[in-house]
């Protein structure tokens, strides 16, 4: 097969979702298609009744009482948009529906729109309005406004621009039954002229009661029995039924730099209208057709003998089928030797017509079809409609599943979608260009996975073991890739580290069937970096982030080019290469060598936290990690810096040997067993753990009494007795090197070793500070006092080890704080700690950080087609009883049944005299009526519940009825809260007073 040249006008279609009879997606519709199963629901006559049918419509012969119906279509998961139950009642399910049908469509083209980079387009269309018919007199009970703005067809494509936060165009298309494949051409050209970078096409019908019939006249549009015959000789008509569908364009060439998944390319497209060249306002015309196929095709540049496959409107009407194929015979010319190269098919045999909807069906199937190389069956069709001249012409009908063979050119077709009213659109189709294999990668991956709520999480993560068990040569990089940047985060959350794809299922599994997920409530992550000191050093600490972690890589390279002048040799062959059998394991055991080391380590590793969008909001350190802080706070410069510990490593290992030793006792005990020996305090870790320091045999002396006595000891890993008197003979010179440097107030707020608080500007650009800072107690514990009553703060250690995340574990203030390690424990390899910051991330994935998964992604990866949002839907209608508790900011999953609709906001109600003690009272009531909510607590932002400018002036008109005051809308969204309305009203009684 030769490929088709790309061109710039070409449009690729990244994503596609849609609900159909007898399909809940474009997956169940697709098997549908291909096992030719008629999706036509047939109603009794006890069914029909128990929906309010008129009995004597059942009577009429003529009554069909047959159509195809969409699953859920009065239900909608409100709370996943911060819709209230209110709002979610008074809209046409036309749009609620469409929204849900945008969602799945981006996630289905892996795409975030928050973290697009462009303007998104919506081009839709909507069928009639029947819900307001259908819900009758509960419609009269509600604000006249509220109800156009919920179902008017104009709002259709703005409230999901709103909702979406999309900044494209947005328009409804209104053309009968041709609007949404006109919806996709309109998009297309938006995305030609640079009006977006992303568009969403497609359309929206449905039919209210549900468990309904229609009417058969002859000679009219609607088949006599509940089936409709395309291109048959019984054909007499078509089916009215129900769907919605959307798809997803971006210009191809923008599609294959961004890697997307592609799954067809729009090489032209055209509209049209018939103008007066037709029987009739209603009829079809058969040179508006033809004109409308050629336009397309002169579009594409192809001639119509390389189409192989047209997706007729295949109305199956007695006037319709013959016309259409008239037309298309003009444009493609008779088959002089009988030779048939074109199948024409139509999914209205399968489906019914979904009016507003069939053109992006159509097209959807068609889609498919490319995708796939298959042709689905025609269903009904057994000899053809006299009327057709099918004879004659390049045509057949394809009434069996067939392969679509390619020949030497890629696979095209055509799709066509024609108006009442005259306007037509046809689309040309080609086959996806034949993506490059992506290498497979071994690299530990991150899947992280978000939900509104608790139920909705295990339904995702239970979709996705049962993807990726269905195809287990997926990429995962690619699926990592996808969940990391083409899903929108949200409040309950969960997360696999893996790499493989089995493990992946067994793991994904495993989470589907746990406890419990984590939900994140606060609003903006708090997180402390918590930077480790000499002794936790080994050989290749760094070689799993060097190899995997660019900007680690790019930062440590520079720390060790900047180091080369002062250790006179390369950090990098003891840090960064993996150690090997025969290695000096104890080349880093050198404190010279060690500190800069460990300061290179753990500052290249911070630069990598805020590369993935891990700030700290407050730091702390442990002896030689606190100049670390120091320097990310801006104190001294990375140059500074790196001058500064590599002298102090030096002058400390110039000092007489020593030790240093951890006993599990309050420094109180320790400084009374110290009495009258040789030893010091050297740090204070945690209330019951404290380490001495001091010269060896004086510490001998001391383990061996302690280990008789049965307390527990550890020796720390370290040749001298740092913060000790063993030091004092350095500070002279190392002072002398401080003054050199000029220091700067820290921009980053950390704890003090030296006085266990907050460092001030006085003590961090003071050279005195720091030259006690080398020889005094480390007064770690108290910092770590200060660190855990700041609220939400999540602990991340920043360096190789995990010695600060178990000290501060063991802080009595810790509760449930959570503490996370960057690497892996003393002895891990490589791998292990590739694996430990895959961890990590995960972990503060599911605490809410709002990561920035870019810094992960070493390479383009092709977007992989993964398992969409899995709404949890509840029944909304006018004139029943569904509400909503709130308890949380977000909107927790909808519980039973909006209040019937409270009367018109302007009527007068009795005054009640305002007072302090009833306006919170007052204003509380009026938001849970007219949000139609539950629970309300007075800290909850309005617009969170789904409140709009429009409510909020309902709610102070509501208030001035009842309470005699009058708030500003200044006023009300200066503080949108019940407390901060409250206080207004407060102050505007008291002003008026």
């Amino acid at each position: 097969m030769a490929a088709s040249e790309q061109r710039p006008q070409d449009i690729a279609v990244i994503g596609m979702a849609g609900r159909f009879p007898g399909a809940a997606d474009i997956d169940e519709f697709w098997r549908n298609l291909t096992k030719g199963v008629e999706s036509i629901t047939f109603f009794s006559e006890d069914e029909l009744l128990a929906a309010g049918t008129d009995p004597s419509l059942l009577a009429d012969p003529n009554f069909v009482p047959a159509r195809g119906i969409i699953d859920e279509s009065d239900s909608f998961d409100a709370a996943l948009f911060d819709i209230t139950s209110r709002e979610a009642a008074t809209m046409d399910p036309q749009h609620r529906v469409f929204l849900e049908c945008a969602w799945t469509a981006l996630e289905h083209a892996g795409c975030d729109p928050t973290r697009f980079a462009g303007p998104i387009g919506v081009f839709g269309s909507a069928g009639a309005n029947r819900y307001l018919r259908a819900v009758g007199e509960a419609a009269d009970r509600v604000d006249p406004f509220q109800i156009a703005i919920g179902n008017e067809k104009d709002f259709l494509t703005t409230r999901v621009s709103y909702k979406l936060d999309l900044h494209g165009p947005s328009v409804t298309v209104q053309t009968a039954c041709s609007s949404s494949l006109v919806a996709v051409h309109t998009a297309a050209e938006s995305l030609l002229n640079g009006e977006c970078d992303l568009a969403l096409a497609g359309g929206v019908s449905l039919m209210f009661p549900q468990v309904s019939g229609y009417v058969h006249e002859e000679g009219g549009i609607t088949s006599p029995d509940g089936h409709c015959r395309p291109f048959d000789a019984d054909a007499r008509g078509t089916v009215p039924s129900e769907g919605v569908g959307i798809v997803v364009l971006k210009r191809l060439e923008d599609a294959l730099d961004d890697g997307d998944e592609i799954h067809a390319v729009i090489k032209g497209s055209a509209i049209n209208n018939d103008g007066r060249a037709k029987l009739g306002y209603t009829a079809p015309s058969e040179t508006g057709q033809a004109d409308v196929v050629a336009a397309a095709l002169e579009v594409a540049g192809f001639m119509p003998e390389s189409i192989s496959y047209i997706e007729t409107h295949g109305t199956a009407t007695p006037l319709g089928d013959p016309v259409e194929l008239a037309a298309l015979t003009r444009v493609f010319g008779k088959s002089a030797d009988g030779v048939k190269h074109c199948t024409i098919g139509t999914a209205k045999s399968n489906i019914g017509h979904l009016d507003t909807a069939a053109g992006v069906t159509g097209l959807i199937k068609t889609v498919l079809s490319l995708k796939h190389g298959l042709l689905p069956p025609t269903l009904h069709y057994e000899r053809p409609n006299p009327e057709l001249g099918i004879e004659s012409a390049p045509f057949y009908v394809n009434a069996s599943l067939s392969s679509w063979l390619a020949q030497d050119s890629p696979r095209r077709a055509g799709v066509s979608s024609f108006g009442i009213g005259g306007t037509n659109a046809h689309v040309v189709l080609e086959e996806a260009p034949r993506a490059e294999a992506t290498a497979s990668s071994t690299e530990w991956q991150v899947l992280p996975l978000s939900a509104r709520s608790d139920q909705a999480l295990r339904r995702i993560t239970a979709d996705l073991a049962d993807h990726l068990d269905r195809t287990p040569a997926a990429d995962l990089a690619s699926v990592a890739a996808t969940l990391q940047l083409g899903r929108k985060r949200l409040e309950h959350r969960d997360n696999v580290v893996t790499r493989s794809t089995a493990a992946a299922v067994a793991a994904l599994r495993r989470r589907a069937s746990a406890d419990a997920t984590t939900r994140n409530n606060s609003p903006s992550l708090q997180v402390a970096f918590m930077f480790p000191g000499q002794g936790t050093q080994r050989l290749g600490m760094a070689a799993g982030l060097y190899r995997s972690e660019e900007v680690f890589r790019s930062e440590f390279d520079r720390c060790a080019e900047l180091l080369l002048p002062e250790l006179g040799r390369d950090l990098r062959a003891l840090v960064c290469d993996p150690p090997s059998k025969g290695d000096d394991e104890t080349a880093l055991d050198d404190t010279g060598l060690a500190q800069p080391a460990l300061f290179a380590v753990e500052f290249a590793l911070a630069r990598t936290w805020t590369a993935y969008g891990v700030s700290p909001t407050a730091m702390i350190g442990h002896s030689l990690g606190e100049y670390v802080a120091a320097c990310l706070a801006g104190v001294f410069s990375l140059e500074q810096a790196l001058a500064l510990v590599s002298l102090r490593g030096r002058l400390m290992s110039s000092t007489p040997e020593g030790g240093m030793l951890a006993l599990p006792l309050a420094e109180a005990e320790v400084s009374t067993l110290l009495q009258g020996r040789p030893l010091e305090v050297a740090a204070v870790n945690t209330p019951a753990l404290t380490v001495v320091s001091g010269n060896r045999a004086a510490l001998a002396t001391l383990r061996n009494e302690l280990s008789a006595a049965g307390t527990a000891l550890r020796p720390l890993h370290v040749e001298y007795a740092f913060h000790s008197q063993l030091m004092d003979s350095i500070l002279p010179a190392f002072e002398k090197a401080l003054h050199a440097h000029q220091l700067q107030p820290p921009s980053i707020p950390y704890l003090s070793n030296l006085s266990g608080t907050w460092i001030t500007d006085a003590q961090a650009t003071d050279p005195g500070y720091w030259t006690a800072h080398l020889r005094n107690p480390v007064r770690f514990s108290d910092g770590m006092a200060q660190l855990l009553q700041l609220p939400d703060c999540l602990l991340l250690e920043v360096g190789p080890g995990r010695t600060l995340a178990s000290l501060a574990a063991q802080h009595p203030r810790a509760g449930s704080a959570t503490v996370i390690s960057s690497l892996g424990p003393h002895r891990s390899g490589p791998s292990e700690d590739e694996h430990a910051f895959a961890e990590a991330l995960g972990a503060l994935w599911n605490a809410g950080a709002d990561l920035d998964w870019t810094a992960r992604r070493r390479a383009t990866r092709r977007k992989a087609v993964l398992p969409t949002y899995p709404f949890q839907r509840q029944r909304f209608w006018l004139g029943t009883d569904t509400s909503i508790s709130v308890a949380q900011p977000a909107l927790p999953p909808p519980e039973p049944p909006v209040p019937p609709a409270p009367p018109a906001v302007t009527a007068v109600t009795a005054v009640t005299a305002v007072t302090a003690e009833n306006a919170r009272t007052t204003v509380t009531d009026i938001w849970e009526e007219l949000l139609g909510l539950d629970g309300l607590t007075p800290d909850l932002d309005f617009f969170s519940l789904g409140g709009d400018s429009w409510l909020a002036v309902q709610i102070i008109s509501r208030i001035r009825s009842e309470i005699d005051v009058v708030v500003s809308l200044r006023d009300f969204f200066a503080e949108p809260t019940i407390a901060g309305v409250a206080e207004a009203v407060t102050r505007a009684r008291d002003s008026s007073a």
